[in-house]
């Protein structure tokens, strides 16, 4: 899902309009002034006790650039710079609305935390169609061998550990997630080729999932207990004295079902009476009918 360029600025009066492409952008909040540390302490004073949003704004504008570099360190997972500096941007605004200028030091510093994990969330959510990380530990798993593997491709046994080690995690888990981040999509049911041959041989797993409804014994099998089942059914209601028959036929095969109370007042005896007949009913019922298959 790409983002409209026009979307990563904020609304700032005075401010100019990026137009075109990403680069234009770019260029606009890299013309954008920077902030000494005081102006910085200023600003940051007048949000934090006045909740001035045109201190905000200008907070913001002015590190805008900082978020496309930190941007530009994920292109490697394939996502458009576009969305990932979008993100980043929104994670930048939330430092901004946290920051203490009490703290002592640079609001670069503070957000990069924010912007990164913004960033992160994005890619853990686009990167393919099934999550490949879902725990704490899976997310840090995933950068931590995107990483590596740009260097050393896949892991040997020392290298595995050393990971492990690293994130508190198990072996295993660094296995598991190498084999996710090696996997690939693949279409369920994908489209006919474009030349149109329909003959071509298919591997999508819409073409060699076993379809557990095609066996003939076994559906011949359901088929036969379902009939023997409303045989016996029939004979142990038979069986059943004619008021307890009454009450299970009308509470259980009936469209109209009368309430408790209602064959109460027909049979003139307690609504836990009608409850006890029932359930001595259906406990003889059950026992009669064969176990399924």
């Amino acid at each position: 899902m790409t983002m409209t360029t026009t979307a990563l600025v904020p609304r700032i009066e005075n401010l100019p309009a990026p137009v075109g492409n990403l680069e234009s952008y770019i260029q606009v909040v890299n013309r954008m002034p920077m902030l000494s540390a005081e102006e910085e302490q200023e600003l940051a004073q007048r949000l934090r006790l006045r909740h001035d949003l045109e201190a905000a704004q200008r907070l913001i504008v002015a590190h805008l650039r900082f978020v496309v570099h930190i941007a530009r360190g994920y292109l490697g997972y394939g996502l458009p710079l576009a969305d990932l500096v979008q993100e980043g941007n929104i994670g930048l605004m939330k430092a901004v609305k946290r920051f203490d200028p009490a703290y002592g030091v640079r609001l670069v510093s503070f957000a990069v935390h924010w912007i990164r994990a913004e960033i992160h969330e994005f890619i853990l959510r686009n990167w393919r169609i099934v999550k490949v990380a879902t725990t704490k530990a899976q997310r840090k798993l995933f950068f931590k061998l995107r990483g590596s593997k740009k260097r050393l491709g896949w892991l040997n046994h020392e290298e595995v550990n050393t990971v492990a080690r690293e994130l508190g995690v198990s072996a295993e888990n660094v296995l598991e997630m190498e084999s996710r981040l090696n996997g690939h999509d693949v279409s369920f049911d994908p489209f006919p080729e474009a030349d149109g041959n329909d003959d071509a041989e298919n591997f999508a797993p819409a073409a060699y999932l076993r379809d557990e409804q095609a066996n003939p014994a076994e559906a011949l099998e359901r088929d036969d207990w379902d009939e023997r089942a409303v045989s016996q059914l029939g004979e142990a209601l038979e069986r059943l004295d004619p008021r307890s028959r009454d009450i299970v036929q009308r509470r259980w095969l009936s469209d109209a079902k009368p309430t408790l109370h209602q064959l109460a007042a027909e049979y003139k005896v307690s609504a836990e009476r009608i409850r006890q007949l029932e359930n001595s009913a259906m406990k003889k019922l059950r026992a009669a009918l064969p176990a399924p298959a």
